[in-house]
């Protein structure tokens, strides 16, 4: 069984890759309920980082891939015209960004 540890290691070499970070242009319609689904889902697998790190692959992830990450939600949301429904949401849900 392989531990966290070397999870991390084989998800860190993957990463590694060459060319993984090239850019990919990618379309995508999908309803501006997913987009929301799919923006939440981001920033609460983000919120495990820092909750909890040592049982997660994004802890050896750079903050600038994950602020990638962030900003890939943000921008799905402002071109579903779902920010500021987000925002309420948050609010009435206690959560912050």
């Amino acid at each position: 069984m392989l531990t966290t540890n070397d999870v991390a290691q084989v998800f860190d070499t993957i990463l590694s890759i060459p060319g993984m970070n090239e850019l990919v242009k990618i379309d995508l319609k999908i309803s501006r309920k997913n987009v929301l689904l799919l923006n939440h889902v981001i920033e609460r697998g983000l919120l495990i980082k820092v909750d909890d790190k040592a049982s997660n692959l994004l802890t050896s992830v750079p903050e600038e891939n994950l602020e990638e990450l962030r900003s890939l939600g943000g921008e799905c949301l402002s071109k579903a015209g779902l920010i500021e429904l987000s925002e309420k949401l948050n609010a009435l849900s206690g959560t912050t960004k």
